[in-house]
């Protein structure tokens, strides 16, 4: 048995604030989560607000961060306090966290990875959104799990400011760090990515990266390159880039189903390289795409539930995790609430949803395959039993 249920509240934050949702959580549960999830956007009261909800949710099983924009069973909202849990009889959670992401975050997931129990089927991962290379946080935890455990979440935003993101394990909040919650026991678990970006330039060579920071494309500065797709648009780099982030294509020149997409974190005027929110390695070939349609973007978000529910074989839902960039919600603006809408309709009615809107995702391509980062994807996770 798998029973989940949201609840959701406004800012401001406060201890008491984090209680009554706490509060409201297990009076809809009937009974103290065995493991929550918080997501909020950073404000003041933060760590009342957390501690608050531990205290009254009654679990250390939880974990949470800062966003773009929260996601529950009541909607779509901003500058509020999305708070899921899940009681099952089925499932073992535990927790974990890693600090220390900027100066290592390979080594960061490791860490991690190690102190989560061996016989993990399903770990969320939730990291720091500005600091650190989400790549290298998934080798560190692929390498103490290998590809069989399925990896999924996103990492942590600030409403946009882009100056410091927040990350809550139990009753404390971190920065700079990783937090997890691993599943063990006898469950079902989904996945599904998809994008809805198309191409809208020409392909180019990676001639000169390292990590997440192209200097290179053709031989020309990756900045120059960028402004002469840009054109009029340049000047508002690096934040126009995540409506035109580069997609890394295949041998045949393809973005095929599941693309690989980057957008831009940060521009060098001296040196003329661009930093992307993900790894892009030298010598690949990569296009400049655009989300099209409000249409495609949904289509997307919908198809990748009815992956995640494909993975499932059959076996009932008992709850719902989306985690959608941020780029996706600036795009959709008035119609953000109808994402959710989408999956929830393609999972199936009634069933609780928690998740919010992300700097990346985490989220395998292909189900029962290593876990990737994305960049502006719909990611859906469904968990039952």
């Amino acid at each position: 048995m798998v029973k989940g249920a949201a609840v959701s509240a406004k800012q401001p934050f406060s201890r008491d604030v984090g209680r009554r949702l706490g509060q409201d959580l297990v009076r809809k549960l009937g009974d103290k989560p065995h493991a929550c999830w918080l997501f909020c956007q950073p404000g003041d009261g933060l760590e009342d607000l957390v501690a608050g909800v531990a205290e009254a949710a009654g679990t250390d099983k939880l974990v949470g961060c800062t966003t773009d924009g929260e996601i529950s069973s009541d909607g779509f909202s901003i500058r509020s306090a999305v708070l899921g849990g899940i009681v099952s009889d089925r499932i073992r959670f535990e927790v974990a966290s890693s600090s220390g992401l900027k100066a290592d975050s390979e080594a960061a997931g490791r860490r991690l990875g190690i102190q989560l129990p061996a016989d993990a089927r399903h770990i969320q991962l939730l990291s720091d959104g500005l600091t650190g290379n989400g790549c290298a946080l998934l080798r560190g935890v692929h390498s103490v799990f290998g590809p069989r455990v399925a990896v999924s979440g996103g990492t942590a935003g600030d409403a946009r400011q882009f100056k410091q993101t927040w990350q809550f394990i139990g009753k404390r909040i971190v920065s700079d760090a990783a937090v997890g919650i691993s599943f063990s026991g006898d469950f079902k678990v989904g996945t599904g990515v998809r994008s809805g970006w198309f191409p809208a330039g020409a392909p180019k060579k990676v001639t000169r990266a390292s990590g997440n920071v192209v200097y290179e494309l053709d031989g020309q500065s990756a900045l120059s390159v960028y402004r002469q797709y840009l054109r009029g648009l340049a000047n508002q780099l690096p934040a126009v880039g995540v409506q035109f982030p580069f997609g890394i294509v295949d041998d045949a020149l393809s973005l095929g189903e599941d693309p690989i997409l980057r957008a831009p974190m940060s521009v060098n005027e001296m040196d003329g390289s661009v930093t992307f929110a993900g790894e892009i390695p030298q010598a690949s070939t990569i296009v400049l795409t655009t989300g099209g349609s409000m249409r495609s973007l949904l289509d997307a978000s919908a198809d990748a539930a009815r992956r995640a529910m494909a993975d499932m074989q059959g076996t009932s839902a008992g709850m719902i995790f989306f985690y959608s960039c941020m780029a996706r919600k600036m795009l959709l603006g008035a119609r953000a609430s109808e994402e959710k809408d989408r999956v929830c309709s393609a999972v199936g009615t009634g069933i609780p949803i928690i998740g919010f809107y992300t700097y990346g995702e985490f989220c395998p391509s292909v189900g029962g395959t290593e876990c990737k980062l994305h960049n502006e994807t719909a990611t859906v996770t469904v968990v039952g039993t």
